[in-house]
């Protein structure tokens, strides 16, 4: 008989399972550092360079470049994403991993995952017009819809796991400190 890897909803569950033992079983495992640096390009226009990531001390290398920009109307040429859209994005893109990975590891076949999230702020904040108004968002509103073979409550217990564990949630909906310094 031949062993065949168990893939579900493109997740090799044999692969997360051997990484989340190799976690659970030594303490200074699961570490990751991220680092993006990002370089103004005039005007609104910036661009970030993602080189390599580091997890358990060993440096991976990644090359992706994200142009971000700004609508015309916020005095942008309207190239790329702007910062609160990419925000967003990256939001709704750590939670989908959740989201299929918890499925999977349930067994549920997904055959479709959508994901809108949205948020108002005000730009007296940002401008800094009104002191009183802070420059960022009151709330966001996320909006997930999962469609495949799972019941309502199978469902309801992925989507209250991606909450307990989804990196960017927690990194949105709970304060995290930014230690922020300007160097020369």
């Amino acid at each position: 008989m031949t062993t065949q890897t168990q893939n579900l909803n493109g997740i090799d569950l044999e692969g997360l399972g051997r990484l989340v033992e190799q976690i659970k079983n030594d303490n200074t495992k699961g570490f990751v550092r991220f680092k993006v640096a990002t370089n103004w390009k005039g005007q609104t226009r910036s661009e970030a360079r993602v080189k390599s990531y580091v997890m358990d001390g060993v440096e991976i290398p990644r090359q992706f470049t994200i142009t971000a920009d700004e609508p015309a109307e916020l005095l942008g040429q309207n190239s790329a994403p702007n910062p609160q859209e990419l925000l967003m994005a990256a939001f709704n893109a750590c939670i989908m991993v959740g989201y299929v990975a918890n499925a999977a590891v349930m067994g549920v076949t997904l055959q479709n995952v959508e994901i809108e999230t949205e948020g108002e702020l005000n730009l007296r904040g940002f401008l800094g017009i009104d002191a009183n108004v802070k420059a960022g968002y009151d709330a966001i509103q996320c909006r997930i819809r999962l469609t495949g073979n799972g019941t309502r409550e199978q469902y309801q217990a992925i989507h209250e796991q991606v909450l307990k564990t989804s990196p960017n949630y927690f990194n949105i909906a709970r304060p995290v400190r930014v230690d922020a310094a300007l160097v020369e």
